[in-house]
């Protein structure tokens, strides 16, 4: 028998713990990331004065999720107060920060013609865009916090994992080029100089000053993500072996990066009557139990783990989630 006994099967240690900036929800694709998510952001809403929830999958589902159309601006979520929401288009932050370049940026672009359309189409493409836009988005709340907390609705793991790496990479490329910058500055600037400048008059000083401060920002947030007071990941799943085999890697690796995890969410599981006549049904609660099993005496220790049920009706608009997310704070009761 699957003993809950271990731990409190409910995310309420997670709801408590006021000292969380950061909350990143993940695992493999199709496990329920988004409910939980969006459940999740509900509950926190009730006890933090704002939280931000930002989806970082490009194939974005929270405007579906609550059946309002969310864009790359936060936007308040009708009929829960405190809570606001967002999906980063990687490819409109790319225009961004084309825009944000200012006239000399855009006319370096039209001046390139074809050239420059192709730099663009290359820049959208490029692997790990979406994770580095993201992680823009992170600085950007990193500088302004205005938010209370910030929930992610990640891309399935692959994604997260690369994603949650940027900062420590980025802080060492960025260390290596400042490195780099001192010792060659001086001829760079002479060079630089020679050539009539960079645009807007910057000098190089300037960039290496600008470098600089993004790297010192990159350090603040790398510290911030291994600060378990501050940070903690809620691995979603399901009880089937793909599902429980790609958390299990995924906590490993969070391990490596110092990211602290403490509670799971066990999603569509099964509960069917005794004298229930479907098979299938039976059959695969069986199959469940056996993993459910597995995922108690590998977590069942250590993790709050919260078993979900898998509903007759789609989790789909406020109401349908305000409902649902109380189960992750108190315990479903399968019927008998």
């Amino acid at each position: 028998m699957v003993d809950d006994s271990e731990m409190d099967p409910s995310l309420q240690s997670v709801l408590d713990q006021k000292s969380l900036k950061w909350i990143f929800v993940g695992g493999k694709g199709g496990v329920g990331k988004t409910t939980t998510s969006c459940s999740l952001a509900v509950q926190m809403s009730k006890v933090r004065k704002s939280v931000l929830l930002i989806s970082t999958d490009p194939a974005h589902n929270l405007s579906d999720a609550f059946g309002v159309k969310f864009g790359k601006d936060a936007k308040e979520v009708p009929g829960v107060p405190g809570l606001a929401a967002m999906e980063i288009d990687p490819n409109g932050s790319i225009q961004d920060l084309i825009s944000a370049g200012g006239e000399d940026a855009q006319e370096a672009m039209q001046g390139l013609g074809g050239v420059g359309n192709m730099f663009q189409d290359m820049a959208f493409s490029i692997p790990g865009v979406d994770e580095a836009m993201s992680f823009a988005e992170v600085l950007k709340q990193v500088k302004g916090m205005e938010y209370d907390l910030v929930i992610f609705d990640t891309a399935p793991t692959g994604h997260t994992l690369r994603f949650l790496q940027f900062p420590s990479v980025l802080e060492k490329a960025l260390g290596k080029l400042s490195q780099l910058s001192q010792q060659f500055g001086p001829m760079l600037n002479s060079v630089i100089g020679a050539r009539g400048g960079l645009p807007n008059g910057q000098s190089m000083d300037d960039v290496l000053k600008k470098m600089e401060d993004l790297r010192e920002t990159i350090g603040e947030v790398n510290k911030q993500f291994k600060n378990a007071d501050l940070t903690t990941f809620i691995p979603v799943l399901i009880p089937e072996f793909l599902s429980l085999y790609e958390t299990e890697r995924m906590i490993q690796e969070l391990g490596t990066y110092e990211i602290d995890t403490h509670a799971m969410v066990v999603n569509q599981l099964l509960f069917p009557k005794k004298d229930n006549p479907c098979d299938q049904c039976n059959s695969r609660r069986k199959m469940q139990k056996k993993y459910l099993e597995q995922i108690d005496d590998l977590y069942g220790e250590d993790f709050n783990v919260v078993k979900m049920p898998l509903l007759t009706d789609e989790v789909r608009g406020v109401d349908s989630i305000t409902k649902f997310s109380e189960m992750l704070v108190k315990p479903f009761q399968p019927p008998q």
